[in-house]
């Protein structure tokens, strides 16, 4: 049994964002650590904050290039690799909490792709990894958070419903500000390497509580079947009403044939694109904040996807689990997926098939479309308290953990040993054996949610796929906007954020559906503001950074 390797250059986020508004009670810590009273994380402090020194790693040439807006560089093949740490880190026994997003690989003694990295490491990398099962991870941190008995370095996502995280960071956890801002990290050139964006989300209280793990920067997208959108002149269009038009004659009930899946919240973040409809939180001229809830266009999008719907162009069953496999196999056209690296994961299952990245249009032809990006990251891992010695060995750990993309730590951890756990196709790209498929996905999943180095596009066999990619990143950035509350804290929206976004997608998609008016979602907008709608937008107005651009309304 043999598989082919083809995107461990990136984070998943598949159960990342599923874990969204899970919330960890840290009550008591508020009483333990000073300096964690602000609820929008130490807004003035942490806006000063000397962020670590960019140095970029240039150990490895792409084939092409990528840029400070974002663009991945991207390879056609795996690089000969290069050594980019001189000495293992470890001295002796390191633990850690994370989670896997994939099959869970077998515990450490029985584990020859684990132990093989561990000798690499100098030490043993113990690990309690949780499953993407329901609440697993929440549930686990908050259980090993209040054992008091900590690991020496805990996975913490970003905004994921972890309340009052100033004072838990403070009480429980290792300021690394001294070792990391500045030109400290230049000790750990891995660490250097990450982008100064991607640091922002680990400054909490005016400091630097871990190492971030960077993920694309880019946003969802609809990805079709290019055979089934040529029935019709193409994915694109010109206006909304021409996609609906096109959407319309693809769907044949019939033969069981439609246009696009159905989850109607996603379909309502693409068309909002194409209303203009800002990512998140727009910035007005005044430095002020107005949610994407508030909006027109927004309102706009829910009315034309509830027409959409009338239309019948959505795949019946919500619930369905086969979507991928449909847009695959061309009955259902097109599906939103978490970026547009995601292409290869219908490659995966059709490598004869076409497939397409739908660059936002203009709803109306007037109107100038947006285009999301990304968190950018899946959050950062502190350390707990320690003496310098043992802060250092993590740090040397972390730095290791973080290499780039085609140097010889890479490939260990992702890959693990030539010609045991993988092996190298006609091209030099990896195949992973039988014991690597059996050992190693489970354990690098939970590696590279604790640690992982900036993305790049790699679709090892199909260079096509890559320069596709490539070109359409490009399209996607002209228009692209960022959330200006990426990076920040809140408090309120920790807490009750899930909760009162839930009411409001809910009567979102009774709209959406036909169960309630249009009208409606006017009250519902207002519930959602008195119920801690407003108040997160304070807190994040507190933290919003000086140079947030004014968005386009």
């Amino acid at each position: 049994m043999t598989s082919t390797i083809s995107a461990a250059a990136g984070v998943s986020r598949r159960g990342f964002l599923g874990l969204a508004g899970l919330a960890i009670t840290t009550a008591g810590l508020a009483a333990c650590g000073g300096g964690g009273g602000s609820t929008s994380g130490g807004a003035s402090a942490s806006s000063s904050v000397k962020l670590p020194t960019y140095k970029e790693f240039t150990g490895l040439t792409p084939d092409l290039a990528g840029n400070a807006k974002g663009l991945q560089a991207a390879y056609f093949k795996l690089p000969k690799p290069v050594q980019s740490v001189k000495n293992a880190p470890l001295k002796g026994k390191v633990t850690g909490l994370t989670e896997t997003f994939d099959t869970m690989s077998p515990a450490m003694k029985d584990n020859p792709f684990w132990q093989r990295l561990n000798a690499k490491l100098g030490g043993d990398l113990e690990l309690q990894i949780a499953e993407d099962i329901g609440d697993g991870y929440p549930a686990k941190f908050a259980t090993v958070l209040a054992s008091n008995d900590l690991p020496d370095m805990m996975w913490v996502p970003p905004n994921q419903g972890i309340p009052n995280i100033g004072p838990m960071l403070e009480a429980k956890f290792q300021d690394l500000t001294p070792y990391l801002s500045g030109d400290a990290v230049l000790e750990y050139p891995n660490l250097a390497a990450l982008k100064p964006d991607s640091w922002k989300t680990a400054v909490v209280n005016g400091k630097i509580w871990g190492a971030p793990i960077p993920s694309t920067p880019f946003g969802q997208v609809y990805i079709g079947n290019r055979e089934t959108w040529a029935e019709v002149g193409g994915f694109g269009a010109s206006n909304a009403e021409e996609f609906l038009a096109k959407a319309k004659e693809i769907t044949r009930p019939g033969e069981q044939k439609y246009a696009l899946e159905p989850s109607y919240i996603n379909a309502l973040h693409m068309v909002g694109e194409w209303f203009g409809a800002p990512n998140g939180w727009a910035v007005n001229k005044d430095r002020t904040l107005t949610n994407l809830y508030e909006t027109d266009e927004y309102a706009a999008s829910v009315e034309f996807v509830a027409k959409m719907f009338a239309a019948g162009v959505f795949y019946p069953d919500a619930q369905a689990t086969d979507i991928r496999a449909r847009v695959a196999n061309g009955s259902v056209g097109a599906q939103v997926v978490s970026g547009p690296h995601d292409l290869n994961d219908y490659r995966a299952l059709n490598e004869s098939a076409g497939f397409e990245i739908l660059v936002p249009f203009s709803a109306d032809g007037k109107v100038t479309p947006t285009y999301d990006m990304g968190y950018g990251t899946v959050g950062f891992t502190p350390f707990k308290k320690a003496d310098e010695a043992k802060i250092r060995e993590l740090l040397a750990l972390m730095d290791y953990l973080s290499a780039p993309f085609g140097t010889v730590e890479y490939l260990q951890k992702n890959y693990g040993e030539l010609g045991q756990d993988y092996t190298l196709d006609g091209n030099g790209n990896p195949i992973r054996t039988e014991t690597g498929t059996t050992n190693a996905p489970g354990l690098v999943s939970a590696l590279t949610i604790m640690s992982s180095p900036e993305n790049v596009n790699f679709n090892p066999g199909f260079d096509d796929d890559t320069r596709y990619v490539n070109q359409q990143q490009q399209k996607l950035l002209e228009i692209a906007w960022r959330n200006p509350t990426n990076g920040s804290y809140s408090d309120t929206n920790a807490k009750v954020g899930a909760k009162i976004g839930k009411q409001l997608r809910d009567k979102i998609t009774d709209v959406v559906t036909g169960r309630a008016k249009i009208n409606e979602l006017q009250n519902a907008v207002k519930r959602w503001k008195s119920e801690g709608g407003d108040k997160i937008r304070d807190e994040y107005q507190a933290a919003l950074a000086s140079d947030a651009p004014v968005f386009r309304t």
